[in-house]
């Protein structure tokens, strides 16, 4: 069974999270646990957090199993675009220059390895 978890209105831009996103895609969870406590880009502290609250996640779904057992991974993450906060900068000769300031949502799901192998084998 697998488990969800949303991180809502990160004030970093969406670009700069998907680096961050796409080094631990489809890799076991504690293998990206460990990518991302070393990684010194902005966004991997904030994934590491959120990824820490999905395996408590699947851990509260499935009381019956253990998360280093259940040999998990991260099936899917994704990172979209949120609000804009819209500034203006003042420019040479009376004009502004409009900033924006962008956020994202990142949402990972995890599951485990294990109930891959027990559904594959309940349909032969």
């Amino acid at each position: 069974m697998e488990a969800v978890a949303k991180l809502r209105n990160e004030p970093t831009a969406p670009r700069k999270m998907r680096l961050v996103a796409d080094m631990i895609r489809g890799r076991n969870v504690y293998d990206a646990l460990n990518i991302l406590k070393f990684e010194s880009k902005s966004g991997a502290a904030k994934i590491e957090k959120l990824l820490i609250s999905a395996i408590a996640n699947w851990e509260e779904i499935n009381e019956d199993q253990r998360s280093d057992e259940a040999d998990l991974y991260i099936k899917e993450i994704k990172v979209d675009g949120a609000r804009i906060l819209k500034r203006l900068r003042p420019a040479p000769q009376g004009r502004a220059h409009r900033i924006r300031k962008r956020s994202n949502h990142v949402t990972i799901v995890v599951d485990s390895a294990n109930s891959l192998d027990q559904e594959t084998q309940s349909e032969d």
